[in-house]
């Protein structure tokens, strides 16, 4: 055992982290994972719900331009952030494809570190 080790001890992991699995660092990993993708989706379901509300602006507007206007640019924006989120996806399965020859390479993080 090195003095670095011997100051500092073996440090467990706190409680839950052990369940998930992966690579070197496994908790780490699955839960920077999770939480990408966790966000990629919520953008979407957020995307999803402003497409409906500017929809329904839309319809209520009337013979008023500049609501008319408004509710049109909100449909614009989420459907370009539900194209976004989508896309993220297709190009990150690409990417992985084209780089390292799997196309969930980049969509399931792995994080390499030094041998213990």
């Amino acid at each position: 055992m090195n003095k670095i080790a011997q100051i500092f001890g073996k440090v467990r992991p706190p409680p839950g982290v052990d369940r998930f699995e992966g690579g070197e660092l496994p908790g780490i990993t699955v839960f920077i994972n999770n939480i990408l993708k966790f966000m990629i989706v919520g953008a979407g379901i957020f995307a999803v719900f402003n497409l409906v509300t500017a929809g329904f602006g839309y319809m209520s507007a009337g013979d008023d331009p500049k609501k008319v206007a408004a509710a049109g640019s909100k449909i614009w924006q989420s459907l370009l952030g539900l194209s976004i989120a989508a896309g993220s996806f297709v190009l990150a399965a690409i990417f992985g494809q084209l780089i390292f020859g799997d196309w969930n390479a980049l969509l399931q993080l792995k994080i390499f570190g030094p041998n213990p």
